[in-house]
């Protein structure tokens, strides 16, 4: 149902498996558990290194897992944080800029202005770098620049 980049004007399923990447799943089987245990791990390292700047990442509950599909934070001022961390080298992404209830396959079920909490999550969202592959190298690089951008916060 998306009609342009993060834009859905009708209700569909998200099918995008086709035969190509059916094969290279299919030959990076052998590293799944793998690269979903460096996952797990960087993930981890990613909360420890990011608990003194305060920024609210996802929470995981203790009887759940993640393997970490993307590592997103939320932060004030993206659009700032993003360029600082850009000029950096870092990449980053926003998956979700518009919510559910604004898409236009949905908003004739409610008021675009309801559900306040999920606007501001998609205003604030923010993906670092995130695969089985990143190094501590890579890490402290994307810390440094994410911590350098939006500085320790005490409250």
């Amino acid at each position: 149902g998306q009609s342009a980049r993060y834009t859905h004007t009708r209700v569909g399923v998200g099918g995008r498996m086709d035969t190509l990447q059916c094969a290279i799943v299919l030959a990076k089987l052998g590293r799944l558990d793998w690269e979903l245990q460096r996952r797990r791990e960087i993930g981890a390292e990613y909360h420890r290194r990011l608990a003194p700047l305060n920024l609210t990442t996802l929470a995981v509950r203790p009887d759940r897992d993640s393997v970490w599909g993307q590592y997103t934070v939320r932060v004030a001022e993206r659009a700032r944080v993003q360029a600082l961390l850009a000029e950096a080298g870092v990449p980053t992404a926003v998956h979700y800029p518009k919510p559910l209830h604004r898409q236009p396959a949905y908003e004739k079920y409610g008021d675009p202005a309801s559900c306040p909490l999920a606007i501001a999550a998609a205003d604030e969202v923010m993906s670092l770098p995130m695969s089985a592959d990143l190094s501590a190298a890579d890490m402290d690089r994307v810390v440094a620049a994410l911590a350098a951008a939006v500085g320790p916060r005490t409250s």
